[in-house]
């Protein structure tokens, strides 16, 4: 599976902006899609998690209520809308893709290391 992001810019806080993901290789259809960050300097850290057939969601604390993921599978991407956004949202952005297993919940939805798929990120900056 390849993932490419895009969507990514510079925003000013209490923007929004909305990141998709693009497959190609493999139908994303049995796949659960995540999307994860990485500031300057931290590690990167899981945002949200799509379960394959749009059944559940999952987010970080920190984001819920502000960022929501969605997936059309027909179309084989992903998307990340971003509303209210804080310059501590500032960090390139990554798609990733894992198989679809059981339901999603820590550790085996957020861990970095669960995922065998990722994009090559996608920078999105928010000015104060």
């Amino acid at each position: 599976v390849q993932l490419v992001e895009s969507g990514g810019g510079l925003v000013q806080t209490g923007g929004s902006l909305s990141l998709d993901c693009a497959a190609s290789g493999r139908a994303l259809s049995t796949y659960v899609m995540g999307w994860f960050r990485q500031a300057t300097g931290k590690e990167r850290v899981f945002v949200a998690a799509i379960s394959a057939f749009c059944t559940n969601t999952y987010y970080a604390d920190s984001v819920k209520g502000r960022l929501t993921i969605s997936r059309t599978n027909a179309k084989n991407t992903v998307y990340l809308q971003m509303n209210s956004l804080k310059p501590e949202d500032t960090a390139i952005y990554y798609c990733a893709a894992k198989i679809n297993f059981g339901t999603l919940s820590p550790p085996q939805t957020t861990g970095v290391k669960n995922y065998p798929y990722w994009g090559q990120g996608t920078q999105v900056t928010v000015s104060s």
